[in-house]
């Protein structure tokens, strides 16, 4: 409770899942808008919207936290979520496809350049380092909530309401957003260690490319993905066109995905005290590898059901969390404090890097060649991915990964790391 008793944070943190419920509602919206403009070729529209998407997360995101230090943090915030605001409330007057990719662009970009700045913002606010980390986790928290509350809340609103609606309610929630950031005390960013824009950019991707178990990440970024894309692509058309459901039946599905990734969430902190953050990833993405063979397999046969598509989609949920939540614990524990934010700019932007893959798979390939074909591609991919990773990250170099990270203090010398990741 003392990370809460913490009023900047507490502002932040609320702005945080405002917007991520703004983002979450964005996509249900954004599929349902892609299938009125489109129909069956939605797949295609959708995938080429989030492969927009990736590029401006991938080119946008680490360009923004090498230059963040130069201007005030709080205005920049504030002024990314207006912007957002108003993107998003004219996505519903969109009369051709073309508008879509154009506006989504602009939105992308804004989120983009602002979930780099404000994950740089919380060791600003948040000085203890216990408090830290469970502001990480606290994060990813609200970020499995949306995946799982944002497609339900959409669901009961398409009973009543046009899915055109719910951009007015996303918008009023980047504004909003934006008013708690300004509530806030928001310091401006210290001059960082680098002082050329390109060693800032370089410096957390360097740090990936040399230490064994987020090299392993990496890996594992591509199995999420993969299996991701299968969900958040293609459901709209499984749902409508395979299953012959409604716009609400697709939300739902949308729904069980983040169900199974809620439930593995809540269980997994007591799971994490016994076992080593690497076992637990590594059977995260054994699971995604088998979502995703399980999906190829369901329409290759033809056999899909509600029953099979919402087992599949369940299993995809646990799998990415059982990945995904563990990984701001194993990026603390692996650098120094003074690298953290460029750290988590360089995994926020590569893990994009991953979606920007499989993204057009499912989109482009799913709508022109089928989805079995797609899903195939996307199997094989997390397949890779998970085999990568196992390669990757040494198995004796995962308990230590675990371990909660120390309060920032004097820097180890590099000898002296490399002998603790030997006896962990």
């Amino acid at each position: 409770m003392s990370l809460f008793a913490n009023r900047d944070y507490r502002l932040l943190f609320s702005a945080q899942i405002i917007a991520l419920f703004g983002t979450g509602l964005t996509t249900v919206a954004l599929g349902l808008l892609a299938y009125d403009l489109a129909g069956p070729r939605a797949g295609t529209v959708l995938g080429t919207a989030l492969t927009i998407k990736m590029v401006m997360y991938v080119v946008i995101a680490p360009l923004t936290a090498a230059y963040v230090d130069r201007f005030p943090r709080r205005t920049f915030l504030v002024l990314l979520d207006v912007v957002r605001a108003a993107v998003v409330l004219a996505l519903p007057l969109v009369t051709e496809v073309w508008h879509i990719y154009l506006l989504i662009g602009l939105l992308q970009a804004a989120s983009a350049a602002f979930t780099p700045t404000f994950q740089a913002v919380i060791p600003d606010i948040v000085t203890d380092g216990s408090d830290y980390t469970r502001a990480l986790s606290a994060s990813q928290v609200a970020s499995t909530m949306e995946s799982l509350l944002s497609p339900v809340l959409a669901a009961v609103a398409l009973a009543f309401i046009s899915f055109d609606r719910l951009f007015l309610g996303t918008s009023a929630g980047f504004l909003l957003s934006g008013l708690l950031v300004l509530a806030a005390r928001v310091p401006d960013a210290r001059p960082s260690a680098h002082t050329r824009a390109w060693d800032k950019v370089a410096a957390g991707i360097r740090t990936f490319l040399r230490t064994p178990r987020l090299r392993g990440v990496l890996a594992l970024n591509l199995v999420v993905a993969a299996a991701g894309s299968i969900v958040v692509v293609n459901t709209v058309n499984h749902v409508r066109d395979g299953l012959g459901g409604s716009q609400s039946e697709v939300a739902w599905m949308l729904a069980a995905s983040g169900g199974g990734t809620l439930l593995a969430a809540l269980a997994l902190p007591r799971v994490l005290d016994r076992i080593a953050a690497r076992t637990v990833m590594v059977t995260g993405a054994g699971v995604l590898v088998g979502g995703t063979v399980a999906a190829a397999a369901l329409v290759a046969t033809g056999l899909t059901t509600w029953t099979g598509t919402a087992i599949v989609w369940t299993t995809i949920g646990v799998g990415m969390a059982l990945v995904i939540t563990p990984t701001g614990k194993v990026l603390r524990a692996s650098v120094e404090p003074n690298a953290i934010p460029e750290t988590f700019a360089a995994q926020f932007s590569l893990s994009h890097l991953a979606w920007l893959i499989t993204y057009p798979i499912a989109g482009w390939i799913g709508t022109d060649a089928g989805l079995t074909l797609a899903w195939t591609v996307l199997a094989a991919l997390a397949g890779a991915g998970a085999i990568g990773a196992l390669l990757l990250w040494p198995r004796h170099d995962g308990r230590r990964a675990m371990t909660a990270p120390p309060a920032p203090g004097p820097t180890v010398p590099r000898t002296d790391r490399s002998a603790l990741s030997k006896a962990a």
